[in-house]
C-alpha cells in the first residue's frame, strides 16, 4: 500500500470486521458519570476506573448529589485511581459549576467542557462522542503510537495527530473508529507487543518494512 489514502481504507474496513460492535469501556450511566470515568481515566486504566467508580456513582451519579460529598470523601473512594487529590477536587468543582452554569446538565459542546476543572480535550471529546453521538476523534497515547506506526501520521503531539486522523477518515466514522484502533492496540498491536513488524495491519500497510518503528510519544 503505497499512498495514506490507501492504508487508510485498509485500516478501516478491516477494523469494522475485527470490532464490529464498540462498547465503551468505561461503566457509566449518562454524561455526567461518563465524564467523572473519563476524567479519573487520566494516567490510570479503565480496568481500575471501573473498579473504583461503582462506590462512587453509589453515592452520586448526579452534580447535586456529588456537591453534597466531601473533597475528602471523593478523595477517598477515588484514591486506587491515583493523582487522587487533585482528581477529588476537580470532581467536586466541576459539579458546581455543572450546577451553577448549566442547569446541573453536561454540555454538548468542546468550549464549555474544556472549561471545567480536570478536563481536557480528550476528555471533551470522548464525553461528546459516546455521550451526545457528536463526531470526535479522541486521541490517547495509544492511537497517537498506532496512528504512526501505520504511516497515518507524522504528529508530534496527539493535537497534529487529530488532526491528521480526521482527514484520513470520514466524519460519520470518527466515533467508532476511535473506540476501534483503541480495541485493536489493546488486543494485537500493544506497546510491548508490536514494534511495527509484528501485528496484521503493521505488516500489511508495510510488508517491507525491516526495522522496528520508532515514534513519537506525545
Amino acid at each position: 500500500m503505497k499512498t495514506k489514502k490507501e492504508r487508510a481504507a485498509y485500516i478501516d474496513e478491516r477494523l469494522e470486521e475485527l470490532f464490529p460492535e464498540t462498547p465503551v469501556p468505561l461503566d457509566h450511566v449518562n454524561p455526567f458519570t461518563l465524564l467523572i470515568a473519563v476524567l479519573l481515566s487520566a494516567q490510570c486504566t479503565d480496568e481500575r476506573v471501573n473498579k473504583v467508580t461503582p462506590a462512587l456513582f453509589e453515592k452520586a451519579t448526579c452534580p447535586e448529589d456529588m456537591v453534597k460529598l466531601t473533597v475528602d470523601e471523593i478523595e477517598a473512594i477515588v484514591k486506587p485511581c491515583g493523582l487522587a487529590p487533585r482528581k477529588a477536587k476537580a470532581i467536586h468543582r466541576l459539579s458546581e459549576i455543572l450546577i451553577e452554569k448549566h442547569g446541573g446538565e453536561v454540555p454538548d459542546n468542546f468550549e464549555d467542557l474544556e472549561e471545567l476543572p480536570g478536563v481536557g480535550h480528550k476528555t471533551a471529546g470522548v464525553v461528546l462522542a459516546q455521550s451526545f453521538g457528536i463526531p470526535a476523534f479522541p486521541v490517547d497515547t495509544h492511537i497517537h503510537r498506532l496512528a504512526q506506526q501505520w504511516g497515518l501520521t507524522s504528529g508530534k503531539n496527539v493535537v497534529e495527530t487529530e488532526k491528521d486522523l480526521k482527514r484520513c477518515f470520514p466524519k460519520d466514522r470518527w466515533n467508532k473508529l476511535h473506540l476501534q484502533i483503541i480495541f485493536f492496540g489493546r488486543k494485537y498491536c500493544a506497546a510491548r507487543q508490536c514494534d511495527g513488524l509484528q501485528c496484521e495491519l503493521c505488516q500489511t500497510c508495510f510488508p517491507d518494512r525491516k526495522r522496528a518503528r520508532k515514534y513519537k510519544k506525545a
